[in-house]
């Protein structure tokens, strides 16, 4: 059996981008990932059109909540993937085994289609991420 990488989703809010790779990647890559996110300032609740853009493509943030980053989210992770538009490594006085920062947008407050290219562009990096992952490539510190 396959050990599945501790990933820790991390935006700003913890409604959007982080939610929606969360669920993304329960779905399509839970053999290789197991999935949590955070928010720095968590937003306490997902809108509705977070959930409405991942339904559509049959995606569920079931159980899912908006949780504020707390140091046991970091102390268990195996790779922190950082989408809150700063540098990952600007915001962590501690070392991590690994950290990814994807830029994407924050799609809060905007347009449905805004909403819906940001979760594309999610489920593809998702995607990449458990290719890499399935194909053994170790995920590593960004410079």
């Amino acid at each position: 059996m396959t050990t599945r990488t501790k990933v820790l989703f991390l935006c700003v809010g913890n409604a959007c981008r982080s939610q929606m790779a969360e669920a993304i990647a329960k779905h399509l890559a839970g053999d290789v990932i197991e999935p949590s996110s955070a928010g720095l300032v968590p937003f306490g609740e997902i809108p509705a059109t977070t959930l409405a853009v991942l339904a559509e493509c049959g995606f569920s943030a079931l159980g899912q909540r908006s949780k504020a980053l707390r140091p046991d989210h970091l102390n268990s992770a195996d790779l922190v993937i950082n989408m809150t538009g700063r540098r990952g490594t600007s915001l962590f006085s501690q070392p991590l085994p690994a950290l990814e920062d994807w830029h994407i947008g924050d799609p809060y407050g905007y347009s449905l289609p805004v909403y819906r290219a940001i979760r594309n562009q999610i489920e593809e990096r998702v995607a990449d991420l458990a290719k890499r992952l399935r194909d053994g490539v170790k995920v590593h510190q960004s410079a």
